[in-house]
């Protein structure tokens, strides 16, 4: 049981919610209107302007993303109603689901050895959180619980395509140029609303390069000379393993351009 991870999936996939409800509701500097102390959200631009200085332009660029965790219910609480109570359900339960999460996840963050009981409870909830979030999304978009959908998509420059920011068929344009034999690396976040594993997969729209489907939602490219254009754009799919899919051969897609130049 990967309980790491399916914790942050779904403590990422409901930050990414949150972002992006509020951001429809009060615009781009949504933070500031969100409930919490100014002091918070100073705290959490401190340390992405740190992370910025450690790693440059590679670090995730949402500011929910340098929340703490106990911040999270604090905003659903000062927010409830509309899109939160319509996706997930009772306050009282979710703040009971969220608190459930953060003891068993300080446990991760000690290292301390989590008994069986303890981490399916941690895959249940996870589970639960995430389910509630796609179903609302599918029920929106495709008017069925059926498909599942990219919750985001980050490469290591830095740009990043995320569901409620980014609309089906938009295309995230890279700001630095390429070269050939330079390599992107792909981060996907997806999530299916009857709990499939899911399969991705990258392929560039001309053709030079296809990875093939895959279990693994971390992929890369390596620019080859065919890539050469000022348009090479990238698509990134998952699909669920059921038989029919929302658009022919998959389900959800984001496209990330690139401009790819010749050797110097």
């Amino acid at each position: 049981m990967d309980v790491s991870q399916n914790l942050k999936d779904a403590e990422n996939a409901l930050r990414d919610f949150i972002s992006a409800v509020l951001r429809r509701k009060y615009g781009t500097a949504w933070e500031d209107e969100c409930g919490v102390s100014k002091e918070r959200v100073t705290a959490w631009r401190s340390r992405k302007e740190t992370e910025e200085k450690r790693h440059g332009e590679a670090v995730d660029a949402r500011l929910i993303y340098y929340a703490d965790f106990y911040d999270l219910p604090v905003i659903l609480r000062k927010n409830w109603g509309g899109e939160f109570s319509d996706a997930l359900g009772n306050l009282k339960d979710v703040e009971w689901l969220l608190k459930e999460l953060e003891k068993y996840r300080n446990s991760e963050a000690h290292r301390r050895e989590l008994l069986p009981h303890q981490k399916h409870l941690i895959l249940g909830i996870s589970g639960e959180i995430r389910t509630r979030l796609t179903r609302y999304r599918s029920k929106n978009e495709t008017s069925e619980d059926y498909y599942p959908r990219i919750e985001h998509v980050r490469d290591s420059l830095g740009s990043a395509w995320q569901y409620g920011i980014n609309a089906y068929g938009t295309m995230v344009v890279a700001e630095r140029n390429l070269r050939i034999g330079e390599a992107v690396d792909f981060v996907i976040s997806a999530s299916d609303p009857r709990g499939a594993a899911l399969l991705y997969r990258i392929k560039t729209i001309h053709g030079s390069y296809d990875s093939g489907w895959t279990g693994l939602n971390t992929l890369s490219i390596t620019f080859s000379e065919s890539d050469i254009r000022a348009m090479c754009d990238v698509n990134v799919y998952v699909k669920s393993p059921r038989e029919y899919h929302a658009f022919d051969q998959y389900d959800d897609i984001a496209t990330f351009r690139y401009t790819v130049l010749p050797p110097q």
